[in-house]
């Protein structure tokens, strides 16, 4: 299945990114753009895993749990390696291509190298803490047909 766009050469056009609302994210999905304006940062601890090697050369991940939202709601983000630099208290952030991890039966919202974390200007919303999406706890159902 070959398009005229494939085979002349010319390039796709591309697509209006939607963004949603926090109260919009359902545990187990992706491809999420959110304008989020972050509340707070908490750097965590790293670990050696056990076998790595312990060369200098090995640079430990640096990874941070910072609580983002919009007017909406709130939800824990997991910023790793250079997220951690751009998501400080009372920046505003845009996420590209996020995704919802679980972690021990709650959301938990992450951008892998698919996606893209950017700085953006300042929002004049509040953000929601009393609708945290991180403090709703899940549980895997498994249905008998």
């Amino acid at each position: 299945m070959s398009t005229p766009a494939a085979q002349g050469g010319e390039k796709p056009a591309l697509r209006k990114p939607i963004f949603i609302k926090v109260d919009g994210l359902k545990p187990g999905t992706n491809g999420h753009n959110l304008l989020v304006k972050v509340v707070s940062a908490n750097p965590v601890p790293g670990r050696v895993r056990p076998g790595a090697p312990t060369s200098s050369s090995a640079r430990m991940p640096r990874i941070a749990e910072c609580v983002v939202g919009d007017e909406t709601g709130s939800i824990i983000f997991t910023a790793r390696n250079e997220q951690v630099d751009l998501l400080k208290p009372g920046a505003t952030a845009i996420l590209r291509n996020a995704k919802i991890d679980m972690f021990k039966s709650s959301m938990r919202l992450a951008v892998d190298k698919w996606g893209r974390v950017d700085s953006a200007e300042p929002v004049s919303f509040t953000v929601n803490e009393e609708n945290n999406l991180s403090q709703i706890e899940y549980e895997l159902v498994n249905v008998a047909e």
